[in-house]
């Protein structure tokens, strides 16, 4: 086989000229847009930005400190740039690139800035999601769920919602592959009768049915272990029946499963509310996260301790969206009704 010298060096040659001939991008500074100095009024900046600019300020307040440079050379990004930017993000759902050009700055600081911002406002955690802890917080739930539709004890209410995602590619890529076909995350919250969120676990794939997130919790231990005493948390048919955790009956018999069924359906609707309300005030949870694994569990926690905040300020209703279409709320998994445990919660109940 003959081969000419020549073309063995030719390719190389090429990439030598043009690595010889580079020319780097001129470094240059956009111009940013300052959204503090222009007067939105509450509405406007509403829509924007999906939360009033007084929740807006108390997160700020939070995390200027973890996510402040020590200096303001080469034109640092201010805190308040940095949050509304990745506030924008959530709102739109949208490419980095088309969030870091709303502010004037570049598609990898805007990447950089979304991953800080977020894993600074998810680590506020334990102090906006959190469960009763003292005698009187647990009667004020138990009171509170009485009086959506006379259901006793009860201080909670489960479910899970799938957050569409990107392949996180890898061999346990398909693990995040849920029955409808598209990559998710099986995101558990419980939640109050004021659509507060007060625990969360967005760790699980999509393939994961509700049953096993939730035994694999720290709340089914705490609850095992009767740190609550005898209340209950109301769920759908997906979950197990036990001495805490009650579902209602898939086909009822009388006129007392029926009643049963009508009170727990409604004391159960505050989770199904809060799913509703999230995702119109954050639809990046709707319309998918096409980001790393980890910055996307910390964005859907980071949404959580939003709308947490956001309640604490009467704002319980999420601005109008413009020019967004969501995506219907799937139930992906299919409820069987599961053998209930002896001495379960339901059969007292309904005795």
């Amino acid at each position: 086989m003959n081969i000419q010298p020549n073309l063995l060096f030719d390719d190389d040659d090429d990439e030598i000229l043009e690595f010889n001939n580079y020319r780097r991008r001129p470094y240059t500074v956009r111009d940013r847009i300052n959204h503090i100095m222009i007067k939105w009024d509450d509405h406007d900046f509403r829509i924007r930005f999906r939360l009033s600019k007084v929740v807006v300020e108390q997160v700020l307040e939070l995390i200027t400190d973890n996510i402040s440079v020590e200096n303001q050379w080469n034109c640092a990004i201010a805190p308040i740039d940095k949050l509304l930017l990745t506030l924008r993000f959530y709102a739109t759902g949208s490419f980095l690139i088309t969030a870091g050009d709303f502010l004037g700055v570049s598609k990898s600081s805007a990447c950089v800035i979304v991953r800080t911002v977020s894993t600074a406002i998810a680590s506020l955690c334990h102090q906006f999601i959190r469960m009763p802890t003292t005698d009187e917080e647990v009667y004020t739930l138990q009171r509170c769920f009485y009086k959506i539709a006379r259901f006793p004890r009860a201080i909670g209410a489960i479910d899970c919602t799938h957050i569409r995602i990107q392949s996180p590619g890898g061999h346990n890529a398909e693990y995040f592959r849920n029955r409808k076909g598209y990559f998710s995350l099986n995101v558990q919250t419980v939640v109050s009768p004021d659509l507060k969120i007060m625990d969360i676990v967005a760790r699980w794939p999509g393939s994961c049915h509700d049953q096993t997130i939730f035994k694999n919790s720290n709340i089914y231990s705490q609850l095992v272990n009767g740190k609550w005493g005898n209340s209950l948390i109301v769920a759908d048919s997906g979950y197990k029946n036990t001495s805490h955790i009650v579902t209602p009956f898939i086909n009822p018999r009388g006129n007392i499963e029926e009643l049963y069924n009508e009170s727990i359906i409604r004391t159960r609707n505050p989770v199904e509310r809060t799913y509703g309300v999230l995702k119109r005030r954050f639809p990046i949870l709707s319309l998918g996260l096409r980001l790393k694994l980890t910055t996307s569990q910390a964005i859907i926690v980071a949404c959580s301790i939003l709308h947490n905040i956001a309640c604490d300020n009467n704002d319980l209703e999420a601005p109008d969206l413009i020019d967004i279409v969501l995506p219907p709320n799937e139930i992906i998994n299919v409820n069987h009704e599961v053998i209930d445990e002896e001495g379960c919660a339901r059969q007292q109940l309904i005795r």
